[in-house]
Protein backbone atom coordinates (compact mmCIF):
# COMPACT_ATOMS: atom_id res chain seq x y z
CA UNK A 1 0.00 0.00 0.00
CA UNK A 2 1.47 3.54 -0.74
CA UNK A 3 1.94 5.72 1.90
CA UNK A 4 4.50 8.16 0.77
CA UNK A 5 5.17 10.64 -2.15
CA UNK A 6 8.74 11.49 -2.71
CA UNK A 7 9.03 14.80 -3.44
CA UNK A 8 12.00 15.63 -6.23
CA UNK A 9 14.87 16.42 -3.56
CA UNK A 10 13.80 13.22 -2.16
CA UNK A 11 14.00 11.40 -5.35
CA UNK A 12 17.53 12.38 -6.28
CA UNK A 13 18.41 11.91 -2.83
CA UNK A 14 20.22 8.26 -3.26
CA UNK A 15 22.57 9.63 -6.08
CA UNK A 16 24.00 12.50 -4.49
CA UNK A 17 27.63 11.85 -3.56
CA UNK A 18 26.97 11.70 -0.18
CA UNK A 19 23.34 10.42 0.47
CA UNK A 20 22.10 10.72 3.70
CA UNK A 21 22.21 7.39 5.57
CA UNK A 22 19.02 7.73 7.36
CA UNK A 23 17.42 8.98 4.20
CA UNK A 24 18.45 5.21 2.48
CA UNK A 25 17.58 3.96 5.87
CA UNK A 26 14.26 4.84 5.55
CA UNK A 27 13.95 4.27 1.59
CA UNK A 28 15.16 0.96 2.07
CA UNK A 29 12.26 0.32 4.75
CA UNK A 30 9.44 2.15 3.10
CA UNK A 31 10.42 0.84 -0.58
CA UNK A 32 7.30 -0.43 -1.23
CA UNK A 33 5.60 2.36 0.25
CA UNK A 34 6.70 4.54 -2.14
CA UNK A 35 5.81 6.74 -5.24
CA UNK A 36 6.48 10.06 -7.24
CA UNK A 37 3.73 12.26 -8.61
CA UNK A 38 3.69 12.67 -12.69
CA UNK A 39 5.11 16.30 -11.60
CA UNK A 40 7.77 14.85 -9.97
CA UNK A 41 8.70 12.40 -13.02
CA UNK A 42 8.24 15.25 -15.26
CA UNK A 43 11.10 17.77 -13.34
CA UNK A 44 13.06 14.84 -13.34
CA UNK A 45 13.02 14.00 -17.19
CA UNK A 46 13.26 17.75 -17.83
CA UNK A 47 16.35 18.21 -15.73
CA UNK A 48 17.78 15.00 -17.46
CA UNK A 49 17.06 16.13 -20.80
CA UNK A 50 18.82 20.13 -20.43
CA UNK A 51 22.14 18.15 -19.16
CA UNK A 52 24.23 17.77 -22.17
CA UNK A 53 26.07 14.30 -23.36
CA UNK A 54 28.22 13.10 -20.84
CA UNK A 55 29.13 10.79 -17.85
CA UNK A 56 26.52 12.60 -15.57
CA UNK A 57 23.66 12.21 -17.96
CA UNK A 58 24.85 8.76 -18.57
CA UNK A 59 24.85 7.79 -14.95
CA UNK A 60 21.31 9.70 -14.12
CA UNK A 61 19.45 8.28 -17.20
CA UNK A 62 20.12 4.90 -16.11
CA UNK A 63 19.39 6.09 -12.71
CA UNK A 64 15.32 7.65 -14.10
CA UNK A 65 14.93 4.50 -16.02
CA UNK A 66 16.67 1.86 -14.69
CA UNK A 67 15.46 2.49 -11.04
CA UNK A 68 12.86 5.00 -10.99
CA UNK A 69 10.84 4.12 -13.26
CA UNK A 70 10.61 0.23 -12.59
CA UNK A 71 10.61 0.27 -8.97
CA UNK A 72 8.05 3.57 -8.32
CA UNK A 73 4.52 4.13 -9.16
CA UNK A 74 4.04 7.34 -10.72
CA UNK A 75 0.96 8.99 -9.98
CA UNK A 76 -1.45 11.28 -11.99
CA UNK A 77 -2.32 14.65 -11.41
CA UNK A 78 -6.42 13.83 -12.09
CA UNK A 79 -9.48 15.96 -11.49
CA UNK A 80 -9.75 15.52 -7.30
CA UNK A 81 -6.01 16.67 -7.79
CA UNK A 82 -6.56 19.46 -9.96
CA UNK A 83 -9.96 20.63 -8.11
CA UNK A 84 -8.24 20.19 -4.63
CA UNK A 85 -5.04 22.54 -6.16
CA UNK A 86 -7.49 25.14 -7.45
CA UNK A 87 -9.06 25.65 -4.13
CA UNK A 88 -6.04 25.99 -2.38
CA UNK A 89 -4.32 27.83 -4.73
CA UNK A 90 -7.15 30.50 -4.29
CA UNK A 91 -7.05 29.79 -0.43
CA UNK A 92 -3.05 30.72 -0.65
CA UNK A 93 -2.86 33.58 -2.44
CA UNK A 94 -5.79 35.43 -1.04
CA UNK A 95 -3.68 34.96 2.10
CA UNK A 96 -0.97 36.60 0.40
CA UNK A 97 1.04 33.11 -0.27
CA UNK A 98 2.05 32.24 -4.12
CA UNK A 99 3.43 28.87 -3.57
CA UNK A 100 4.85 27.24 -6.56
CA UNK A 101 2.83 25.23 -9.44
CA UNK A 102 4.36 22.39 -9.39
CA UNK A 103 4.86 22.15 -5.71
CA UNK A 104 0.77 22.80 -5.47
CA UNK A 105 0.17 19.77 -7.83
CA UNK A 106 2.40 17.85 -5.82
CA UNK A 107 0.36 18.33 -3.37
CA UNK A 108 -2.76 17.81 -4.52
CA UNK A 109 -2.00 14.26 -5.79
CA UNK A 110 -0.42 13.34 -1.96
CA UNK A 111 -3.72 15.36 -0.04
CA UNK A 112 -6.39 13.90 -2.28
CA UNK A 113 -4.87 10.42 -1.71
CA UNK A 114 -4.12 10.57 1.38
CA UNK A 115 -0.15 10.37 1.22
CA UNK A 116 2.55 11.83 3.25
CA UNK A 117 5.12 14.15 1.23
CA UNK A 118 8.87 13.35 1.78
CA UNK A 119 10.89 16.39 1.21
CA UNK A 120 13.75 18.34 2.80
CA UNK A 121 11.92 21.19 1.25
CA UNK A 122 9.44 21.90 4.40
CA UNK A 123 8.58 25.45 3.75
CA UNK A 124 7.67 24.60 0.25
CA UNK A 125 4.22 22.39 1.60
CA UNK A 126 4.14 23.90 5.09
CA UNK A 127 0.88 26.29 3.87
CA UNK A 128 -0.96 23.94 2.03
CA UNK A 129 -4.00 22.85 4.62
CA UNK A 130 -3.83 19.17 6.13
CA UNK A 131 -0.51 18.24 4.38
CA UNK A 132 1.37 15.82 5.84
CA UNK A 133 5.16 16.52 5.48
CA UNK A 134 8.08 14.47 6.71
CA UNK A 135 11.85 14.46 6.01
CA UNK A 136 14.08 11.22 6.08
CA UNK A 137 17.02 13.23 6.55
CA UNK A 138 19.13 13.62 9.48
Amino acid sequence: MIRFLLDTDALSEPIRPKPDPRFLELLDAHRDECAIASVTWHEAVYGLSRLPSGRRRDVLHDYLHGVVRTSLPVLPYDGAAAEWHGRERARLVAAGLTPSFPDGQIAAIARTQGLVVVTANHDDFKHFDGLEIRSWRE
